[in-house]
């Protein structure tokens, strides 16, 4: 099932198209609503009565807000509904005039009632001033005394493009309407779970290019399964070409990574001075010293399936010569990351040379994509969902741009957008670990946007199978690589009817 991810003139295009089509503006609301307030009878359970106290702004998310009361109060549950700014817009009025009965006849929510916020919807931007920020604050402090607070469509104050949230309120819970947005993915720490609603959206024309969000559907089948008679050639031979003195670590950590993703033969290519280490600690990989002046890519990198070049590798002329003799050499497909990109920075264009179109996937965080591009990295990081596709139109080549959330993109056009993952992942040789899952997959398939997607999607489950139910200080690299086969076995998403995805809380 599609996922999108919107910014928020996306999503209003969305629901521009869907009325024009014939749906009615007033009947998209109550979709909304009527989604919204089925999501959160499960969501409270038995909670529901204790009531429901939600705070209505003035535009069409109040609207949102008047249609969930109508029927929470028709289903008998407790309901209140604070209208902290009058209702301005024709939807929104005629919501709050059709609920006008049911809520007469409701009973009053206890104090500790759920709170639903319905204040600022997707087309708000900035900080919420005034009445609204004074219902934003009064918002926190009940969920500081313990209060359940649910979101319509996004936290009110919460920029849906730019995930800004300076002001913005804080949820237990998002429920989102129709796609997933920009904000809530870049600002995660606000929307606690986000659960996307279907209300019969029409899909976008083939020719608006609007990222789509990975999830377990999507990414279980670019896996190949392992054969039952498989033997270490049929699961396919990598090498990783790093390791200069002082860094063999990075090279460890991809191996550790491929060899917990399926890899049947690994060969690491260092510097003289990490040979020993290497051999020590990866018994199970081949290990061979660099010769950068010599027919480097016959003896190892024309061996592999697939090369990853750059963990650990160093930025000093002879690592460069040993990169250049890997790129114009028989390496078939190619991932490239960490110095493999940063020796190129003078001079992308050598980088866009070197690849010559081949299959190849580049994976920079967004200081190493704006190096590479001559931008600042707040610009990379700022503009990441549009500047992703723009990097693989130039280097010719799949792009993933790690981060939050992390962009995948292909030459052709194709975004995905993989939101798993917990900050656990925000430490030294996560990026080393990815890129060893990705040259796996990437020997196995063939298919270099495929094993971007799989590979990031599964690096963050992960981290969330590591993290747990707990807070992600104390969860290491170590303990994320140790989930990589659990989060390796194919699961079946079981969600609620009418729900498009379910993303957990970031811990």
């Amino acid at each position: 099932m599609t996922v999108l991810v919107t910014s928020a003139a996306e999503a209003v295009a969305l629901d521009g198209a869907t009325i024009a089509a014939g749906t009615r503006s007033g009947e998209l609301m109550h979709r909304a609503g009527t989604a919204a307030a089925a999501h959160i009878v499960l969501l409270l359970g038995d909670r529901a009565r204790a009531g429901v106290r939600i705070l209505a702004g003035s535009g069409n998310n109040g609207g949102d807000g008047w249609v969930v009361a109508a029927d929470l109060a028709g289903r008998g549950i407790p309901v209140e509904v604070v209208e902290v700014v009058a209702a301005r817009t024709d939807d929104a009025n005629n919501a709050r005039e059709s609920a006008a009965p049911a809520l007469a006849r409701a009973k009053r929510p206890d104090d500790g009632a759920a709170i639903v916020d319905a204040l600022l919807g997707t087309g708000s931007s900035g900080c919420p001033r005034g009445a609204v920020a004074a219902g934003v604050g009064a918002m926190a402090k009940a969920r500081a005394a313990g209060a359940y607070v649910i979101s319509l469509d996004l936290p009110s104050g919460l920029d849906a493009t730019t995930g800004a949230s300076t002001g913005a309120a804080v949820a237990d819970v998002t429920l989102t309407f129709g796609s997933v947005k920009r904000g809530q993915l870049i600002c995660r720490a606000n929307c606690g779970r986000i659960v996307v609603l279907d209300i019969g959206l029409l899909p976008p024309s083939p020719d608006e290019q609007i990222p789509e969000m990975l999830t377990a559907g999507d990414v279980y089948p670019m896996i190949p399964a392992i054969p039952a008679r498989a033997h270490k050639g049929t699961r396919k031979k990598v090498a990783i070409v790093g390791g200069s003195e002082g860094m063999a670590g990075a090279v460890l950590l991809a191996a550790h990574a491929a060899f917990r993703s399926g890899v049947g033969l690994l060969r690491l290519c260092v510097a003289k001075g990490s040979v020993s280490a290497v051999h020590g600690a990866a018994p199970a990989a081949l290990v061979t010293e660099w010769q950068p002046d010599a027919e480097f890519d016959d003896s190892n990198a024309g061996w592999a399936d697939a090369v990853i070049i750059g963990p650990g590798l160093g930025k000093t002329p002879r690592a460069k010569r040993l990169a250049e003799h890997v790129f114009k050499g028989k390496a078939k497909l190619l991932v490239v990351d960490a110095d493999g990109l940063n020796i190129f920075a003078r001079d992308s264009n050598e980088l866009v040379e070197l690849l010559d179109g081949r299959p190849a996937v580049i994976t920079p965080h967004p200081a190493e994509l704006g190096r590479l591009l001559q931008r600042e990295t707040g610009e990379i990081d700022a503009a990441r969902f549009d500047v992703a596709l723009e990097a693989a139109r130039f280097f010719g080549a799949v792009v993933l741009l790690k981060g939050t959330p992390t962009i995948i993109a292909s030459p052709d056009g194709e975004v995905r957008v993989s939101p798993t993952g917990t900050p656990a992942l925000a430490t030294g040789g996560s990026g080393d670990a990815l890129a060893g899952m990705i040259g796996t997959l990437l020997a196995q398939t063939s298919d270099p946007f495929a094993s971007a997607c799989a590979s990031a999607w599964i690096h963050g489950r992960a981290a969330e199978l590591a993290t747990g139910d707990r807070n992600s200080r104390g969860t290491t690299l170590e303990d994320v690589l140790r989930m990589l086969p659990e989060a390796w076995q194919p699961r079946r998403e079981t969600l609620a009817a009418g729900v498009l995805a379910e993303l957990p809380a970031i811990r």
